[in-house]
């Protein structure tokens, strides 16, 4: 079976992302390790999939997967944009809307040309059960256990963040702390871990480590947490750029009780196809 795709990255944060819409064949779970690869695959961090949409409210609905392991998940924001610009591109509009497992994200450009996507997250999630958490807590101040790294605050974006504020995150083992606590017993789902130091009250720098995936170089919805976070800390004011080792995305989340939005460069690598035995 020769399944064509797109190869696409967000501040290089990388996906193949397949359409599956009209019945066309995509891979399967136990394909997704052999394709995330990036020595015997095509190599990414995610795979998408773009399927017929569930309502008249969309343009299509997105599947999201983890590599190696196939697990899905419900938002990644810089995938979203990848996905974004392919549709407007195939639709010659400046708009659209994508349906995912979590909520509607609607997406825009300025011009019919631009490769840089705006994405209303919708309105974070902070409450404990929401997150979800194993127990009730002020999901502001986390009750945490390591004496290295304390007091985190957790948010729900799509999918869940625990955000350390630190001194210095370009100091911190993430290799040993991402997947220790990505993996802690308060989080009954695991969760993407963030690490990040506030610059002044308009920048931030972070460094995540994905559920799933390890460390890469940019999360938009990680990223997106870490504002939020910034935020509600009162570290930060309401519109922010994040620096991540990929590049920087920019937020504004104007209060509490309206959408977040999130604008970012995509890019484009190649398109193939390969085949799935």
């Amino acid at each position: 079976m020769i399944i064509p795709f797109w190869k696409m990255h967000g501040l290089s944060n990388d996906f193949i992302i397949f359409d599956g819409r009209s019945g066309q064949s995509v891979p399967t779970k136990k394909d997704i390790a052999a394709l995330s690869h990036r020595k015997t695959g095509i190599g990414c961090d995610q795979i998408g999939v773009i399927l017929d949409p569930q309502d008249d409210n969309s343009q299509c609905f997105m599947k999201i997967y983890n590599a190696p392991d196939g697990n899905e998940v419900g938002a990644c924001g810089n995938m979203t944009r990848c996905v974004a610009w392919l549709l407007m591109e195939e639709q010659g509009t400046k708009t659209t809307t994508i349906q995912t497992i979590a909520d509607h994200l609607h997406c825009s450009r300025e011009t019919e040309k631009s490769t840089k996507i705006t994405v209303n997250f919708g309105v974070p999630k902070m409450g404990w059960q929401d997150i979800p958490l194993a127990r009730e807590m002020d999901t502001l101040h986390i009750e945490w256990s390591d004496t290295i790294y304390t007091d985190p605050v957790a948010v729900n974006v799509g999918n869940p963040h625990i955000v350390f504020f630190v001194d210095d995150c370009e100091s911190v083992d993430i290799q040993k702390y991402g997947p220790r606590f990505e993996n802690d017993p308060l989080l009954p789902q695991k969760a993407n871990i963030e690490f990040a130091t506030i610059i002044d009250k308009e920048t931030i720098r972070m460094r995540v480590w994905e559920r799933d995936t390890g460390e890469t170089s940019a999360c938009g919805s990680a990223a997106f947490a870490t504002h939020v976070a910034a935020i509600k800390r009162g570290l930060t004011h309401r519109k922010t750029t994040v620096i991540l080792d990929g590049g920087n995305l920019e937020f504004e989340w104007k209060n509490d009780l309206s959408p977040c939005y999130m604008t970012g460069e995509t890019a484009l690598v190649f398109e193939g196809k390969i085949e799935i035995k």
